[in-house]
């Protein structure tokens, strides 16, 4: 009984790996911000990362710093006025992982963020959250299973059937995170939706304005998502040496796709 259950276990967990492998890769998110240099190095001091250019582009490369690179994540800012915060639209707030949860909202507080209710306790981590200085919602968790970017928590009057349109069309299908949640896992993120709280307002213009995918081919991935129904709302082109278009997901979530350089 004991090598079933063993072996059953490897089983699942292989199986959650391949399904990882073939994921869409996640590849960035896009805020809002009124100062991008402004944003990057406030989000450095507290969540580290690296401060960068497009593409990794170097100094004298023309390119500004507008971007924290976490890994192969880039975390890039609009420099303009948000229009709203990013609560009450289809993406509620982003995760960060980290030890020393209060002592980093401490910090924040101090350097211009709010503190949003009070710390909890979930699954033995301390979890806490915050709102950055031109207003996108933050979770800091102290998951030592992921550290760094953590998580998307979309909001949704029906997330089942929005987390299924996520795994339908970028590429993997939901786990259950620590058992509890149903997610997808891209690896170096994961996705989340909860249930709304009334009407949800779409992203575009706000503080958290957009996803970001991965495609190594826009030509076929634009193929195969209208095929799944997907409504482009600006058609595959060119944008320095890289190709770029946008899709409109559920709940008003505005989603950019990206086809790296050759």
């Amino acid at each position: 009984m004991k090598k079933f259950t063993r072996n059953f276990l490897i089983i699942v967990l292989a199986t959650a790996a391949i399904g990882r492998a073939n994921a869409t890769p996640y590849d960035h998110i896009h805020l809002t911000a009124t100062s991008a240099i402004e944003a990057v190095n406030w989000y450095v001091k507290h969540f580290g990362g690296e401060a960068g250019r497009f593409g990794h582009a170097d100094e004298g490369s023309g390119y500004a710093i507008d971007r924290v690179y976490y890994g192969d994540l880039g975390v890039i800012f609009i420099e303009r006025e948000p229009t709203g915060g990013s609560v009450g639209t289809g993406v509620d707030h982003i995760g960060f992982s980290m030890e020393n949860v209060e002592e980093a909202i401490a910090n924040i507080v101090s350097d211009g963020g709010i503190q949003l209710g009070d710390l909890v306790q979930f699954s033995g981590m301390t979890i806490g959250f915050v709102e950055d200085p031109w207003g996108t919602k933050i979770e800091l968790i102290d998951d030592p299973d992921l550290r760094g970017t953590h998580h998307l928590h979309l909001s949704s009057p029906n997330p089942a059937s929005t987390l299924a349109w996520y795994a339908e069309n970028f590429g993997v299908a939901s786990e259950q995170w620590k058992g509890v949640l149903p997610a997808i896992n891209y690896g170096n993120i994961w996705l989340m939706v909860a249930q709304a709280q009334g009407e949800v307002a779409p992203t575009e213009g706000r503080a958290f304005d957009h996803l970001g995918w991965k495609f190594n081919d826009l030509t076929a991935a634009k193929e195969m998502l209208e095929g799944n129904g997907v409504e482009f709302t600006i058609e595959p082109r060119p944008y320095r040496d890289i190709r770029i278009s946008f899709v409109q997901g559920p709940d008003g979530v505005r989603i950019e796709l990206v086809e790296p350089p050759k």
